[in-house]
């Protein structure tokens, strides 16, 4: 697999100089990107700001795929009526199992079943806000030596938040794309994206 000088950085040895250039991994994480959370008729969406983004997350999407890095589709899913699930008394019922609302939204859609075979492609069911979550990503990006998440989607003050906190407190770089999340909540998607550099000392571009 080739990967470009773009992702590498500089190191040094033992005695301070230059030994050469190591491989920058990373992934990308696609959170929550589906019809229930960005389409008009969705069951939780954020609207145009959601829409907005599509062009850019389907550009960084195809970049990391063709690039050879790890892509992650972390998405939502609820079963209906859970009545132990905290979210139930939050929120409508959305991304519930089986239905359209839990499709990946516009030109992701087909953007993904192009490449979903790939090896460097996951798709992630989660139950809760954060991608860590009851899940084994931690597990699969230590496999492959990641330490570096990029983080795109919706919503920036809930999930998107959640994943990068949890990134935080197991020890990973953090870049947000504030041009690639969004909000139904427009206060809370600004305070969030300060919060990602404040807080978690993230890169926010």
């Amino acid at each position: 697999m080739k990967i470009g000088l773009k992702h590498a950085c500089a190191f040094t040895n033992e005695t301070g100089k230059k030994g050469g250039y190591v491989v920058g991994k990373r992934v990308l994480i696609n959170v929550d990107y589906t019809y229930d959370f960005v389409a008009d008729a969705g069951a939780l969406t954020c609207g145009e700001p959601g829409q907005r983004i599509e062009e850019k997350i389907v550009a960084l999407t195809e970049e990391f795929i063709e690039g050879g890095d790890y892509t992650v589709f972390a998405i939502d899913v609820h079963d209906e009526g859970d009545e132990y699930h905290p979210e139930t008394r939050l929120y409508p019922p959305h991304n519930i199992r089986g239905t359209a609302g839990r499709d990946l939204y516009g030109s992701l859609k087909p953007l993904y079943e192009r490449n979903k075979t790939r090896e460097n492609v996951l798709y992630l069911d989660k139950t809760r806000y954060s991608a860590f979550a009851g899940t084994d990503l931690e597990i699969k990006l230590r496999e492959r030596g990641i330490d570096e998440v990029h983080i795109v989607g919706v919503c920036t003050d809930i999930c998107v938040l959640h994943t990068a906190v949890d990134a935080y407190n197991r020890g990973f770089k953090i870049i947000v794309y504030k041009d690639a999340v969004a909000s139904f909540n427009q206060a809370g998607h600004e305070w969030a994206l300060g919060h990602f550099e404040g807080a978690l000392g993230a890169v926010v571009k």
